[in-house]
């Protein structure tokens, strides 16, 4: 996994969680959904950077 897609990876799974946990504490269902959103495009990005590793190797 490339060290710049690596760390964009775990910086939209951090901001996702950081907007969820604000949506949640104030009451704003939007919000707390994007956050998901946000984490779910982290997660996905980390996954297909783990594929590409497998592959290289």
């Amino acid at each position: 996994m490339s060290g710049e897609e690596k760390m964009r990876a775990k910086k939209e799974q951090a901001k996702g969680k950081a907007k969820e946990a604000a949506g949640r504490t104030v009451g704003n269902e939007g919000l707390t959904a994007k956050g998901r959103a946000e984490q779910a495009k982290g997660d996905a990005r980390q996954a297909k950077e783990k594929v590409k590793d497998t592959l290289k190797d």
